[in-house]
C-alpha cells in the first residue's frame, strides 16, 4: 500500500503542490517520498509516497529502468505473478521489486497487454517521454484506489486518493473539471501536447468479471462432481492466500469470527508455519462489550492458534472518530460508513500497538459467494449470479473502498485473497444452482468445501451471517442505534426536511444519513456523485441497510 500522485498540463511548483495537495496521502506511505518533474514533458509530475512492503532498498519510486529510461512508472499494488512473468518472457529485471514486472510488460507488448498479464492489486501510471504519452490502469476489482481529474482544456490529475486532488480545482479559474474514481479493470492512454495540455486517446475494459484471466496458468476444472468442486474450491483459496504472503513486512489478519475472515486466518496460519515464516500470525478482533464477534474470533483464534488481540470500544470512541472516518473513506455510504467504524478503530490499534503492517481479511466473499442474508429472497438463481457479478463490478465503490481507506488511514497494507482472479473466475463459473443459498444457509457451496477439514470450529464454518457493523456491537444496542443517537443530538428535524433541495442526487433520508452527507460535503463540495447509489439489500422491502431489519436474521438470532 503506497501513494501515486501525478499532475499533467498546469504550470505547477514543488513547493506548492508537496505542501498540500500531494501531502495529503501521506498517510499512505510514510516510509518515504518522492516527487520529481520530467523535463522531457512539459507541465508535468509525479510523486510517490511508499510504504515499504517488498524490496526495502531498491524499491523506492518513481521507478525507471536502465533499459527503458523514456519510462517513468509509478505504482501503488503486488504484482504475484512477477517471478512467473519474468521465466514466461524472457526478462532480466533489475530490483527484486515485483512492480518491475509491469515496465517490461508495457515496454515489449503494450499496455494491454501489461494489464491482461498481471496477476495482482494495482493501479499504475507509466510517463513515455519519448513518445509524450501517459498511461493509466487499474486492477480488475478496485482493490488499489485511483481518482482521476480531467479538464476540457486538457489538465489531467491522478491520486490514490480524492482528497489528493480536489484542492486543485480552486487553481482551475472557472475551467470545466470532472474528479471521479478511475474504474477498475481498464486502461486509459493520453497524449501530451506540445503545450503540455493532456487529450484522451483511448479508455478501454480489458477485464470483465468472470471472464477467465488472462495470464498464464490457467487451470482446467471440468468436473463437477461434489468432491471435485470441494477440492478446488479449497485448492484455489490455499493458492489465493499463498501467493499473498508475499512480503518483508509482519502479517497479520483481522478476524471477526465469522465465516470469511476465519477461513482466511486459518489457511493463513497454516500457510504462514510451511514457508517458516519467523513469527507468529497476529490476529485483531473488535467488539463492544458482549459483541458476538469477540466471543467468536477468540474461539477461532484458540482453535487455529495466533497471537490475538482483542480491542473492545465504547459509544464515546465512536463519536470520537466518526468524522474522521467520513474523510478517509470519501463517501457518505450509509452503509460503508457505519462498517468502517469498527475496521477504523482497529487499524488504529494495529498501527499503534503493534509491528504488523500487512493485514489479511475477508472481504469479498460475500459478492463472490453470494454471502448476503438476501440472497435467501433471490427470485432465482440466474438472478443471485446476476447480482453476484453486480456487486462485484461494484465493490470498490464500497467494502472494497472502506477495507482500503480505513486501513490505509493508518498505514496499513490490506490483503484479501477472496477477490483473487482465479478464485473467482472458477467460483462464479459454476452452476448458479450450485452458489446459491441451501436451506436458508448462505455461503453453502463455501462452507461446504471446507466442512471435510479441521480448518476451523464447526460452529464457525456454519455460523449464521452477521453484517460486521452489527457483530462488533452489542447484543442490545447495534452500532447503527448509537450513531443515530449521536446524529440525533447534532442535527434537527428542519435540516432533513430540506435534504431534497440541498442533495438532490441519492437524497438523504434520515437524520443519519444526512449527516454523513454534510461531513463529506464539507471536504469534497459537490461531489455527490462519488456515490452511484446507496448501498442496501435486494427483493426484500426494508428501509434500513442493516440485516437486522432482515426477517430471516431476526429468525437466526431466535
Amino acid at each position: 500500500m503506497c501513494g501515486i500522485w501525478a499532475l499533467f498540463g498546469m504550470e505547477t511548483h514543488t513547493s506548492v503542490h508537496s505542501n498540500t495537495s500531494f501531502s495529503r496521502i501521506a498517510h499512505r506511505g510514510p516510509d518515504a517520498w518522492r516527487i520529481e518533474f520530467d523535463q522531457k514533458v512539459k507541465n508535468s509530475v509525479v510523486g510517490f509516497h511508499r510504504l515499504e512492503i517488498v524490496d526495502c532498498l531498491y524499491g523506492m519510486q518513481p521507478m525507471k529502468l536502465h533499459q527503458y529510461p523514456h519510462l517513468t512508472l509509478l505504482c501503488n499494488g503486488e504484482i504475484y505473478n512477477c517471478k512467473r512473468v519474468k521465466e514466461q518472457f524472457g526478462f532480466n529485471y533489475e530490483t527484486n521489486c515485483d512492480v518491475e514486472a509491469i515496465l517490461h510488460l508495457f515496454a515489449t507488448g503494450g499496455i494491454e497487454h501489461c494489464a491482461r498479464n498481471l496477476d495482482g492489486v494495482f493501479v499504475f501510471c507509466i510517463v513515455d517521454s519519448k513518445n509524450n504519452q501517459v498511461y493509466l490502469a487499474r486492477d480488475p476489482y478496485g482493490v488499489r484506489p485511483m481518482f482521476r481529474l480531467f479538464t476540457k482544456n486538457g489538465i489531467l490529475g491522478i491520486c490514490s486518493e480524492a482528497k489528493g486532488l480536489i484542492d486543485l480545482s480552486k487553481e482551475l479559474n472557472g475551467v470545466t473539471w470532472k474528479l471521479e474514481p478511475f474504474p477498475p479493470g481498464h486502461f486509459e492512454e493520453y497524449k501530451i501536447q506540445d503545450d503540455g495540455k493532456a487529450t484522451l486517446v483511448t479508455s478501454k475494459q480489458y477485464y470483465v468479471i468472470g471472464e477467465k484471466p488472462y495470464f498464464k496458468p490457467v487451470v482446467p476444472y471440468e468436473s463437477l462432481s461434489e468432491k471435485d468442486v470441494h477440492d478446488n474450491i479449497r485448492t484455489l483459496l490455499t493458492a489465493a492466500v499463498k501467493k499473498r504472503l508475499m512480503a518483508d513486512r509482519r502479517i497479520g489478519c483481522m478476524l471477526s469470527g465469522g465465516l470469511d475472515s476465519s477461513l482466511v486466518a486459518a489457511l493463513l496460519v497454516k500457510l504462514a508455519k510451511e514457508a517458516n515464516l519467523p513469527y507468529k500470525i497476529q490476529s485483531f478482533a473488535i467488539g463492544m462489550g458482549d459483541s458476538p464477534d469477540i466471543v467468536a474470533a477468540r474461539k477461532v483464534a484458540e482453535h487455529i492458534g495466533t497471537e490475538h488481540h482483542e480491542v473492545s470500544f465504547t459509544p464515546e470512541d465512536v463519536i470520537s472518530v466518526l468524522d474522521k472516518v467520513i474523510f478517509h473513506l470519501e463517501t457518505p455510504d450509509i452503509t460503508t460508513v457505519r462498517a468502517s467504524v469498527g475496521m477504523y478503530l482497529i487499524s488504529r490499534y494495529i498501527k499503534q500497538h503493534t509491528d504488523t503492517t500487512v493485514v489479511f481479511s475477508g472481504e469479498g466473499a460475500d459478492e463472490v459467494a453470494q454471502g448476503y442474508i438476501y440472497f435467501r429472497d433471490a427470485p432465482s438463481p440466474d438472478e443471485a449470479h446476476k447480482d453476484s457479478l453486480r456487486l462485484l463490478n461494484d465493490i470498490y465503490l464500497f467494502d472494497g473502498l472502506r477495507a482500503d481507506r480505513t486501513t490505509s488511514a493508518h498505514s496499513l497494507e490490506l490483503r484479501v485473497p477472496f477477490l483473487d482472479l482465479q478464485f473467482t473466475n472458477y467460483y462464479l463459473g459454476l452452476p448458479a444452482t450450485m452458489r446459491q443459498p441451501q436451506g436458508g444457509v448462505e455461503k453453502h457451496l463455501l462452507r461446504s468445501a471446507f466442512d471435510s477439514t479441521d480448518l476451523l470450529p464447526k460452529s464457525i464454518l456454519w455460523r449464521h451471517k452477521e453484517a460486521f457493523s452489527d457483530g462488533v456491537a452489542s447484543e442490545k444496542k447495534s452500532l447503527f442505534k448509537v450513531i443515530q443517537e449521536l446524529v440525533d443530538d447534532r442535527l434537527g428535524d428542519e435540516a432533513l426536511e430540506k435534504a431534497p433541495s440541498k442533495y438532490p442526487h441519492c437524497t438523504p433520508s434520515t437524520k443519519e444519513s444526512l449527516y454523513y452527507r454534510d461531513m463529506f460535503e464539507k471536504d469534497f463540495p459537490n461531489q455527490g456523485h462519488f456515490v452511484p447509489y446507496f448501498w442496501m439489500p435486494k427483493w426484500i422491502d426494508v428501509k434500513d441497510p442493516s440485516a437486522r431489519f432482515i426477517s430471516h436474521y431476526a429468525a437466526n438470532k431466535n
